[in-house]
C-alpha cells in the first residue's frame, strides 16, 4: 500500500513537472503572438523589452477602397498593417516609429517609388541634429539606415524601410520614417505597388 502511494505521488510529481516545463516552453511563443520581442542588448541602461501592443484594425476605417493595396502604419502600437487589393493577403509587422511628435507626420499618402538597396542621404534637419553623421551611405552597406528595401512616400524624406539595427524595432527610434525588420520589408516590398495607399495614424 505504501509503495502504491509512493508510485501515485511520483506520477503526480512527474505530470506536474512536465506541465511546468511545457508551460515555460510555450511562453516565448505566446509572448511573440502578443507582439513582445526580447532584446539581447538594450540600447542603454537596464535590460528592457521591446513591446508593441498590437491592436487589430480594419482598413475600411481609413480608406474608401483598397485599390493597389493599403497600408496602415499605427504609430501608437508601433505596428504596420498591410492588406492586398482583393484582401487575400493581410500582414502585420512590428515597426519602429519616430522619436517624438516633432518628427511625426500623420495622415494619408501613397507609395511613389520602390527602391532596392536604397542610398541614404540625411536631411538638412538630421545633419543639424547630428553633425557627425555621414553625408551619404551607399545602398547595400550594413551601416545604411534604410536597410535592404525602401518604399518612398509622396511626402519628401518619408519612407517605409528596413533596418540593419534590429534593436530599433518596437521603439520610438526613427527620424520620421517607419522601419521594419529587413526580412519584413522584403516581404512587404513584394506585395506593395507604386500607388499602394498609406495612412499613418
Amino acid at each position: 500500500m505504501a509503495a502504491e502511494s509512493r508510485n501515485a505521488l511520483n506520477r503526480r510529481l512527474f505530470i506536474g513537472g512536465a506541465a511546468t516545463v511545457l508551460t515555460a516552453a510555450a511562453l516565448p511563443a505566446a509572448a511573440q503572438q502578443a507582439g513582445t520581442t526580447e532584446m539581447d542588448k538594450p540600447l542603454a541602461g537596464p535590460v528592457r523589452n521591446n513591446i508593441s501592443g498590437f491592436r487589430m484594425l480594419n482598413w475600411r476605417d481609413y480608406f474608401d477602397n483598397s485599390k493597389n493595396g493599403v497600408i496602415v502604419a499605427d504609430l501608437e502600437s508601433r505596428a504596420l498593417h498591410y492588406w492586398s487589393e482583393d484582401e487575400s493577403v493581410y500582414r502585420l509587422y512590428p515597426s519602429s516609429v519616430p522619436l517624438n511628435e516633432e518628427l511625426t507626420r500623420r495622415g494619408h499618402t501613397s507609395v511613389i517609388q520602390k527602391v532596392v538597396n536604397p542610398t541614404w542621404i540625411p536631411t538638412k534637419g538630421e545633419l543639424e541634429r547630428n553633425p557627425d553623421w555621414p553625408k551619404i551611405v551607399p545602398g547595400g552597406s550594413p551601416e545604411n539606415p534604410l536597410g535592404v528595401r525602401a518604399l518612398y512616400l509622396d511626402w519628401p524624406a518619408y519612407r517605409i524601410h528596413g533596418t540593419h539595427d534590429t534593436r530599433k524595432i518596437g521603439r520610438r527610434s526613427s527620424n520620421g520614417c517607419v522601419g521594419l525588420y529587413n526580412e519584413h520589408i522584403l516581404e512587404l516590398f513584394g506585395y506593395a505597388k507604386v500607388g499602394t495607399q498609406v495612412v499613418l495614424i
